[in-house]
């Protein structure tokens, strides 16, 4: 089995693209919809960032957003508009540009996953909000990861754990304002076992256990916004200027003249 340090998450984005079109992958896509759509339904504002694995997992499609953006690892023909292709590490737009940004899994699936939380703070505004979606390690599917013999995705995957990412949320200054955990239902595929099983699915929603297969986190970024420096006008001092009439020997003469 390959070690976790030796792993190349971003090589593997391709295939877990692929994985959610299965019907487990659906399935949970389509939870996530809803959820990150319950998030962002009350949030407004004019720009709007989704730092996905793909362009074709969409989320907060709906959401009262001016302007509407995703990025995408590789390019492909027909990208939908408002489609950037980046990588999540490296976001090409400027600090404190977005009032929205959504993490869907791609610190999951990263060589270097601090450094998609950051670049997301970095183009984030003061008091800007930052949902993040990821692999609950604690959880059916987390043991699922554990107990695999073949590593692929979802389960080669990093699942960080929510602790963690609010450990880092912290750091970079961002208040959380709410944690939950989603989609209790095991991570198999075949319909009959997942019949069998519904009963912890149901058991887990009920109960709002924190052992669904992903997390959902809910942050606002607290950074001070940056403002450029006043300047300090100093008071200009009075510079006399003589009449024409007043310059040499006869406008002195012109004014003692007068002045008698």
């Amino acid at each position: 089995m390959v070690g976790t340090s030796e792993r190349d998450y971003t090589s593997q984005r391709d295939a877990f693209e692929g994985w959610f079109q299965s019907p487990l992958g659906r399935a949970l896509l389509a939870d996530q919809q809803v959820q990150v759509g319950q998030v962002v339904e009350s949030l407004t504002g004019a720009h709007q960032l989704l730092v996905s694995i793909s362009h074709r997992l969409p989320l907060a499609t709906s959401s009262d957003f001016s302007h509407r953006m995703m990025t995408t690892p590789y390019w492909s023909a027909h990208l939908p508009d408002g489609t950037v292709v980046c990588d999540a590490d490296e976001l090409p737009f400027p600090n404190d540009s977005m009032d929205l940004v959504i993490l869907h899994h791609t610190h999951d699936f990263s060589d270097q996953p601090h450094q998609v939380v950051r670049e997301a703070a970095r183009v984030l505004r003061s008091s800007g909000c930052l949902v993040v979606i990821g692999f609950n390690p604690f959880s059916l599917w987390g043991l699922r990861k554990l107990v695999s013999r073949h590593q692929q995705p979802p389960w080669s995957g990093r699942f960080v754990s929510s602790s963690r990412m609010e450990d880092w949320l912290s750091l970079l200054q961002f208040k959380v304002e709410e944690v939950s955990s989603h989609f209790y239902r095991p991570p198999i595929s075949r319909v009959r076992a997942l019949q069998r099983l519904m009963l912890i699915e149901k058991l887990g929603e009920r109960l709002h256990l924190p052992a669904g297969a992903y997390y959902c986190i809910r942050a606002e970024k607290r950074v001070p916004a940056r403002t450029a420096k006043r300047i300090r006008w100093r008071k200009p001092k009075p510079v006399v200027i003589p009449l024409a009439g007043a310059m040499g020997s006869s406008g002195v003469s012109r004014r003692q003249e007068h002045h008698r």
